[in-house]
């Protein structure tokens, strides 16, 4: 049942290749068929699957909600550039994208940047462009914080502590994104002189100025923003993104739209496209949920290596969720948090120096994580039971290191492929719109991932997890 999402992956592939206007015609049809015959099988071929397919389409319907809100109000926002796109300005340009990732998530810096980024370059864009773009904005500078990347948001929900995060992230972001910016400005400055000076002059700089236009929709963006974080009661959350989403398209003016050559083109290729792979991807995770066992005496390069290379072809959100779920499942004791909660209940915290027991040492660094990122929440006795598990591995230097590297691997190598991660797929969408080349899928990945992106993932593994 894995093999319909293969001829899905294959067809995004090469359909573009061998029968581009076929593809673009009926991709519809192939990525609903595709979706039907596995959830088929799993409605009437397994038992009790009906509560797998339910959570299934909403977190589709959460992934498509914050997608398509954060397109609509980033399309009422128009920034004007100024001055010549050189190679320093642009890598200036994409270091504060890279900063933004984590303030506005991934999806909202990458729908924000993505235009006044082809403006700038306007005279000499390139493939190179819109990749690095991908690399650094809808990828790799997202991983400082829970909001940067959807895999760190769902890690949030499940437990890891909010600062946790930009404590343990930051050597690697800055390693991961100064590699690229290097990588970049190499290339850049090669496009750049190839350019006539007076070419240059000609199409940049003159009567140029910095304006922002639409700046009414931060309201809007700040509302999802805030949403991300209320996950009670059901829909609540999606809710508010499709209402900021609503109260953005019809209050902002038509001539900011036009300006961003705004239309629903991008978010409707996305949607359709991942309704297909979040169906067929069902089994890929299921098969990777049954096949936990290793986990107990996997290493830290393990985790890296195989959250990072399937979120390159799966979503790497549900692919971090399933890595950290079996982590959990295998890796803590259920003893010890019992014990942990009921402390907690009976404020039992003074005692923990006269702790005895094969667990006392486990306990008390499993107390040490709650006191040092969630002390309210300790002190008010609210802890949850998800958050003392992912405590007590965030306790233990090995298992935290497993952690960091299912999070640096999932967020990372979601700039491998188109698919690895939501922005990808909309930011060559808007590319192409525009009349933009952007390599195809196959192009992508062998022009551009495996001499670029795979280099610094293979430095990042050597200083990071290597051990």
């Amino acid at each position: 049942m894995m093999a319909p999402f293969g001829v899905l992956l294959a067809m995004i592939a090469l359909a573009p290749l061998f029968f581009a206007r076929w593809w673009g015609r009926h991709f519809p049809k192939v990525a609903g068929g595709l979706a039907a015959v596995v959830l088929a099988y799993y409605f009437f071929g397994i038992q009790g699957a009906s509560a797998h397919i339910w959570r299934t389409a909403h977190e589709y319907f959460s992934f498509i909600a914050l997608i398509g809100s954060l397109f609509v109000v980033s399309g009422g926002i128009h920034i004007n550039v100024k001055g010549e796109a050189t190679p320093f300005a642009n890598v200036l340009f994409l270091l504060i994208g890279a900063v933004l990732a984590n303030i506005l998530g991934t999806t909202g810096a990458s729908m924000l940047l993505i235009r006044p980024w082809l403006r700038m370059n306007k005279y000499r864009v390139t493939g190179h462009h819109a990749v690095f773009f991908i690399f650094i904005v809808a990828n790799v500078g997202g991983c400082l914080t829970p909001i940067g990347d959807p895999p760190l948001f769902l890690g949030y929900l499940m437990g890891v502590p909010f600062w946790w995060v930009p404590e343990h992230c930051l050597p690697v972001w800055g390693v991961g994104v100064g590699i690229l910016l290097l990588m970049f400005f190499v290339v850049d400055q090669r496009n750049y002189l190839r350019a006539p000076r007076e070419i240059r002059e000609k199409e940049t700089g003159a009567g140029e100025q910095w304006r922002f236009e639409g700046l009414g929709n931060i309201c809007f963006l700040i509302i999802i923003l805030v949403a991300v974080f209320l996950p009670q009661p059901l829909f609540l959350r999606e809710g508010l993104m499709v209402a900021a989403a609503l109260g953005s398209y019809f209050t902002t003016r038509k001539s900011v739209h036009e300006a961003n050559h705004f239309n629903f083109h991008p978010l409707q290729e996305v949607a359709i496209l991942f309704i297909g792979i979040f169906a067929t991807m069902m089994p890929a995770l299921d098969w990777l949920q049954v096949n936990a066992d290793a986990l107990e005496k996997a290493t830290p390069g393990f985790f890296y290596w195989g959250s990072g290379i399937l979120s390159s072809v799966l979503d790497n959100a549900p692919t971090y969720l399933c890595f950290l779920r079996a982590i959990v499942g295998r890796l803590v004791d259920p003893s010890v948090v019992s014990q942990v909660h009921e402390l907690i209940q009976m404020h039992g915290t003074a005692g923990l120096a006269q702790l005895t027991g094969a667990h006392a040492e486990e306990i008390r660094q499993t107390f040490a994580v709650l006191q040092k990122y969630q002390a309210a929440d300790l002190a008010r006795g609210t802890v949850g039971t998800d958050q003392i598990a992912i405590a007590s591995l965030l306790g233990n230097l090995k298992y935290s290191t497993h952690i960091l590297a299912i999070s640096i691997g999932a967020v990372f190598f979601g700039a491998g492929t188109y698919i690895g991660n939501g922005p990808n797929f909309m930011v060559k969408s808007i590319v192409d719109q525009q009349k933009i080349h952007t390599p195809g899928f196959l192009g992508y990945i062998f022009r551009y991932a495996l001499p670029c992106l795979v280099p610094m993932l293979l430095i990042v593994w050597w200083l990071f997890f290597w051990h």
